[in-house]
């Protein structure tokens, strides 16, 4: 298939061209920049697996090699604390479930989740259940967990894996009966079967803990779906004929499993999305095509229209999912209002689609920015220092934070 220049490659080579001993698709939904420098490097946004390694990889083993000559076991045991626990059930403040649990809802190993704790504000929504069977793949220096669970969408029919995470506070007995702002996490590349921001390594909830103590974010519940049903294709997380419907296990799927397993709110000032690439397409247009869903999203690196090679043959249901149009169309019927946070490195380009998609569209109830990252490429790390140096206070103004109990 086509490699769109501007989205996030699943290795750290150059860009190449469409190899000579295939034929290039001639779908016009593709689309090539030739403005993409061939002779420079590409970074990628998450730690490839092998046996393609970047030279961050290698160079970072053979520094990691040296600590351990000279540090003996103390930093091999150190470092293997992040991965302590790994694969074991992680319940989120929950009794875990019984090893024989039955089947709830199409999910194995869930069973009810417990009972609603009361609340003062009506816009609190106590998980429903029925809980999700978590398994821990990772853990972080203040000893939160990443943990992963399998969902089958009910309303989609695509079953696919979800990572998540939920801040110290969450756990906090002040904070027991208030609900928490939810950021789904949305990767760019393949996108499957991994989404890149549940690896520690790009620093996202580090950064989400360190905002909390900063005053400069909320302690959001990050949730992160696999975007696409396989690694070849691209489905711009629509629900294209004939296609798995991706729009729905976005817009639907994926936020009432969020629901049944956490402390979240009724109302959209408790949603947002953050995403990079064609991740950062999929948020906007989820952001755009929802509004009585979802209040904001910060794209980084951004796609502004659909390229799936899947919608040749289905134009109509193509605008459907176009942000362009579906900015318009909430211009024209005003609302309700939606925020939009571009975050850009200056070493990329894209830039000119952003601006010009400002120009033309944020005005009435789409409220629009565009954070320049000094010195940033396009990869997760530079956009997870965007969001330190102010896209998470951004979005924390936008949405509605956890409220602790008063003694």
């Amino acid at each position: 298939m086509h490699q769109d220049p501007q989205r996030p490659r699943p290795d750290d080579q150059p860009y190449q061209s469409y190899p000579q001993d295939q034929s290039y698709p001639q779908d016009q939904s593709y689309r090539y920049d030739p403005s993409y420098r061939q002779d420079q490097p590409y970074v990628p946004p998450h730690i490839p697996e092998p046996p393609r390694r970047s030279r961050r990889v290698l160079w970072t083993s053979a520094a990691v090699a040296f600590a351990l000559v000279l540090c003996g076991g103390g930093f091999a045991a150190w470092k293997l604390d992040w991965f302590s626990g790994n694969g074991s059930s992680v319940s989120f403040g929950k009794t875990p479930p019984p090893a024989d649990a039955g089947t709830a809802q199409g999910n194995p190993g869930q069973t009810p989740a417990s009972p609603p704790a009361p609340t003062g504000d009506p816009d609190v929504q106590p998980a429903t259940g029925p809980s999700s069977e978590f398994k821990q793949t990772t853990k972080l220096d203040d000893g939160t967990i990443i943990a992963k669970t399998r969902l089958k969408g009910a309303k989609s029919g695509f079953e696919g894996d979800v990572w998540v995470w939920t801040p110290k506070e969450y756990a906090d007995p002040k904070y027991a009966k208030s609900g928490f702002p939810v950021l789904i996490a949305l990767p760019g590349g393949n996108g499957f079967p991994n989404n890149y921001w549940a690896d520690r390594s790009l620093g996202l909830q580090k950064a989400i803990s360190e905002g909390v103590q900063a005053g400069t974010s909320l302690p959001f519940i990050v949730i992160m779906p696999v975007l696409n049903p396989d690694a070849k294709y691209y489905y711009d997380g629509s629900d294209i004929p004939g296609q798995p419907k991706m729009g729905t296990w976005i817009a639907e799927d994926v936020p009432d499993f969020t629901r049944a397993n956490f402390r979240t709110y009724k109302s959209r000032d408790g949603w947002a999305f953050m995403g990079s690439s064609s991740g950062a397409f999929v948020g906007m247009k989820q952001v755009l095509q929802h509004p009585d869903r979802f209040k904001a999203v910060i794209a980084s690196g951004g796609e502004i229209v659909p390229d799936s090679p899947f919608w040749k043959g289905h134009q109509a249901e193509m605008d459907a999912n176009n942000p362009e149009k579906l900015a318009q169309k909430l211009i024209d019927t005003g609302g309700p209002e939606v925020y939009i946070n571009f975050q850009i490195g200056t070493k990329e380009s894209g830039k000119e689609r952003m601006t010009q998609f400002q120009q033309k569209y944020a005005k009435g109830p789409v409220k629009m920015t565009i954070r320049d990252i000094q010195n940033g490429e396009h990869n997760g790390w530079h956009y997870v220092r965007g969001m330190k140096e102010g896209s998470l206070e951004w979005v924390s103004k936008v949405l509605k934070g956890p409220k602790p109990e008063t003694s």
